[in-house]
């Protein structure tokens, strides 16, 4: 009789889920508390501290694509700006020249996002968050387990940022960046200490959750 020879052990693969709760949860965020007039100077110190990674910046508006990319060339930063009013062919081409790595910071809204094949983003950094919490989960999806996903939120934002928390289930982590300085505030309390003032209770409130519970089973 011949010998019996051990098989293999073929694990099985495991299954991966693309709800908002299981996309949340494998991919790493973090968020940036500050000022609307202290965004661009963030952005820039960002930038700086990172070792020139593949970015993707997420704007809400044409106008405020247009205002980052003028700001960052004052700064002799070099980034691309792609939106609704570049020809197809200049689309295209941008996100060629990100796949390839000739470009490493793309600058763009939700809408040219979703046409472009983009690859290897290191990094997918929602300078604006989205005027829908669903759109967030598009985004996240480019950089799923791969990747990082960094918010900046003002005051403004912050309903939006709850709401996205409460999709997924978890609370995105927040943290300081390294080397920024807020400057003051109009109403002269930095931003960054009335969120501190905030973070002794959790942002999600029991009367919330319950009014979104119900809302769910509707």
């Amino acid at each position: 009789m011949p010998e019996e020879t051990d098989k293999p052990t073929i694990k099985p693969v495991a299954k991966r889920y693309y709800d908002y709760v299981s996309v949340g949860k494998r991919t790493k965020q973090v968020a940036y508390f500050v000022e609307q007039h202290d965004k661009t100077a963030m952005f820039e110190q960002l930038i700086k501290n990172s070792d020139k990674k593949q970015i993707v910046v997420m704007v809400k508006s044409k106008r405020n694509a247009d205002a980052l990319s003028k700001y960052l060339k004052e700064k002799d930063i070099s980034a691309t700006v792609i939106h609704g009013n570049h020809r197809v062919e200049q689309i295209e081409e941008a996100g060629k020249a990100f796949n390839a790595g000739e470009i490493n910071i793309l600058i763009t809204t939700d809408m040219i996002l979703k046409s472009l094949n983009l690859t290897n983003i290191q990094q997918i950094l929602s300078y604006d968050l989205p005027l829908k919490a669903e759109e967030y989960f598009v985004r996240l999806s480019y950089v799923d387990e791969i990747g990082e996903s960094i918010s900046f939120v003002t005051l403004d934002e912050e309903k939006v940022l709850e709401t996205i928390e409460f999709m997924m289930k978890l609370e995105m982590p927040q943290e300081e960046l390294e080397g920024f300085t807020p400057t003051p505030a109009p109403q002269g309390k930095r931003l960054g200490q009335r969120f501190k003032d905030q973070k002794k209770k959790p942002r999600h409130s029991k009367k919330r959750v319950k009014k979104e519970s119900k809302k769910e089973e509707l």
